[in-house]
């Protein structure tokens, strides 16, 4: 990666060049987290307490009742955590016959972020969970200013949520969404963290907490019980990987569609990718090809590890695999494919890196916007509404089942180079965060642009079949060329932050120390000391 910066694209920031950095989809996040830092905290301390300011700061992207997933770099050894949490066990396609609901109690699945907070302190911290969450708290008690995007998005879940039961008495004080500038409180969300800073996260999945969110849910028809709360456990399930050259990009194991990244890297291979600069036409439609061809993958094969009885992931990312993959694209045109036959038998992002070295890349979303709507009065806590991942289609391995992890969007990435670390990054906003790591990935990596000019970039978002979508700022030729290819194409509003995603990169430097960039389509910071 070039140190310089040179600003291809329109952007207002500059790569942030430091020992200690952090970055994040808002700035009192990021403050958060250096915070946590000059306190003696390590890169670990700093990931948890930035986390939980952004279930304060953030509630349109996450919440207490998220899910999370991690990467760990701890100076020797790289770690996956999978805090996703699971169906309650009264669940299967039976009691959806609509097919799975995108928001209301019976789109809750258990939540599993706070248990990720407490597995990387016990495992990494240095400092208690009274430190770390002690920013949040503060935040959730005395109040803060609402950001712009954060305002905006706010108002559109006032619209769509505003019914749902608990939504209103938390998220719309006098009866409407704060605006940016307005001082927003929440102190239900302070009563919750200190209970879980006091039990190291019991109160939220086995005492107090736990009996609320469960007496609230059922009382509104939920299947949810105190059993299927209290047998939550996160999983060290390490990472999968693809080399592309010397670099290996690192996902999370399935449930997570990280794995289609890695496909498509795979298969970009074995195309002239490396023949063409960031921007040429050639190159897009290249990284398209791959993505759709992985992508028919993800939806028909990928779900809970455990379920994956007859496609895993060794068959996904077998090279012969990959490679025959690979040789179905028309370098000249769009192609809608069908699903290969391989051994057939709202969100938020952040990273930092502190000056030991230690990395992190942690991610953790209610899905949606604002997830299900339904928020526990006086607890603050805002369900996702990650059932809505499921299927109730009868043999699929993604069908819905008590007990079991549904299909999951968020996934957190990490590059490693000759074996080390590289680059904690990643991009939230649903269908395109696997698409947004390769465009990153290879942005960073092949074409040497630093974290900043990565992240400004126009993106891109396959849609399906031969539908894409485009930002507005992608140049008019490529527009036109992709087009011509047979791509049917899309220009999207640039007010559509989800739809093209939020980056957060924190590259390791030579010399040590770090650069960090964060997304201009966000309120976000990327600061460091």
């Amino acid at each position: 990666m070039q140190l310089r910066h040179d600003p291809v694209y329109p952007s207002r920031r500059s790569p942030v060049l430091a020992e200690n950095v952090v970055a994040t989809s808002q700035p009192l996040a990021t403050q958060a987290g250096l915070e946590i830092l000059r306190q003696g905290g390590n890169a670990a301390d700093a990931a948890i307490a930035t986390a939980a300011v952004l279930t304060v700061v953030e509630p349109s992207g996450n919440g207490l009742g998220s899910d999370a997933f991690c990467i760990l770099w701890d100076g020797k050894e790289l770690h996956g955590l999978n805090a996703s949490g699971r169906a309650p066990a009264a669940w299967g396609p039976e009691r959806f016959p609509g097919g799975m609901p995108s928001k209301g109690v019976d789109s809750v699945t258990v939540p599993g972020a706070i248990s990720a907070w407490v597995e990387v302190s016990e495992r990494f911290g240095k400092l208690d969970l009274k430190t770390t969450l002690a920013p949040a708290i503060r935040y959730a008690e005395d109040g803060f200013i609402v950001s712009p995007v954060i305002a905006k998005l706010w108002s559109v879940a006032a619209e769509n949520l505003g019914t749902q039961p608990g939504f209103a008495e938390t998220f719309l004080p006098d009866g409407r969404a704060p605006k940016a500038g307005e001082r927003f409180q929440n102190p239900g969300a302070a009563r919750t963290l200190r209970a879980i800073a006091e039990t190291k996260g019991k109160a939220f999945y086995e005492g107090e907490i736990a009996e609320e969110i469960i007496a609230f849910l059922q009382a509104n028809g939920s299947a949810m019980t105190l059993d299927d709360l209290a047998s939550h456990r996160p999983d060290w399930c390490g990472t999968v990987s693809q080399s592309f050259g010397d670099v290996e990009l690192h996902e999370i194991p399935p449930n997570g569609q990280g794995i289609a990244a890695l496909m498509a890297l795979g298969m970009l291979e074995h195309t002239t990718i490396r023949d063409h600069g960031p921007d040429d036409l050639t190159a897009v439609h290249l990284q398209i090809e791959a993505l759709k061809l992985a992508y028919r993958d993800l939806h028909a094969f990928v779900a809970d590890r455990d379920h994956m009885n007859v496609v895993d992931e060794q068959a996904l990312l077998d090279p012969d695999y990959l490679k025959a993959r690979a040789a179905l694209i028309d370098a000249e045109k769009a192609t809608d494919y069908p699903v290969g036959a391989p051994k057939r038998g709202g969100t938020v992002l952040l990273n930092v890196g502190d000056a030991a070295g230690m990395m992190v890349s942690f991610i953790q979303s209610n899905y949606a916007g604002f997830g299900s709507g339904v928020v526990v009065p006086g607890c603050g806590v805002s369900l996702q509404n990650r059932g809505f991942g499921f299927n109730t289609t009868i043999g699929h391995p993604n069908c819905v089942a008590g007990g079991k992890r549904p299909f999951h969007t968020i996934i957190p990435g990490f590059a490693m180079k000759q074996g080390a670390p590289l680059m904690a990054f990643g991009m939230m906003g649903g269908p395109i965060q696997a698409q947004g790591h390769v465009q990153l990935l290879l942005r960073t990596q092949l074409w040497n642009q630093d974290v900043q000019t990565a992240a400004d970039a126009p993106r891109w978002r396959m849609i399906s079949g031969l539908d894409v979508a485009c930002e507005p700022t992608m140049p008019a030729e490529i527009l036109e060329g992709l087009g011509a290819m047979g791509h049917r194409i899309t220009v999207e509003s640039p007010d559509n932050a989800f739809g093209f995603g939020g980056a957060q990169l924190v590259h390791r430097l030579p010399a040590g120390g770090y650069a960090a960039g964060s997304d201009p389509r966000k309120d976000g910071q990327a600061a460091g000391f």
